[in-house]
């Protein structure tokens, strides 16, 4: 059974995650552009990867956590100063960025949209 979260910005991100990985087995973190007034991301690639992303959680049987992070609106990404950049154990370069937490291996982009890719992810040792 897959144990979601979904936070707003870095604090919680940082909260959350402490939180975690003191008993998760796995983590998944998505980061993605924040939701606007209609439910969705203001990136595009995040809106497509999501469901994706989800479909691949629902056909887990394994204790995994996900975490949904946004990462701010369109502006607070782009700056180049922006926490979730300068931050070294993330330092993202786009959104949607997918992580096995603490592990090297990331997808990003398009590749969020690749269900073999995510499973492969979940894969590595």
């Amino acid at each position: 059974m897959v144990i979601k979260h979904s936070v707003e910005g870095y604090d919680a991100f940082n909260k959350t995650i402490k939180e975690v990985e003191t008993t998760a087995e796995v983590i998944l973190v998505l980061f993605s552009g924040s939701k606007i007034g209609d439910g969705e991301s203001w990136c595009p690639d995040c809106v497509s990867a999501e469901p994706v992303v989800n479909n691949v959680l629902e056909t887990l049987d394994d204790e995994t956590t996900f975490l949904y992070v946004g990462v701010g609106d369109r502006s607070t990404w782009k700056d180049p100063n922006c926490v979730f950049r300068k931050d070294e154990r993330l330092r993202l370069t786009s959104v949607p960025t997918l992580v096995r937490w603490g592990k090297p291996h990331r997808l990003q982009e398009e590749e969020c949209c690749n269900p073999d890719l995510i499973r492969l992810l979940l894969e590595e040792d």
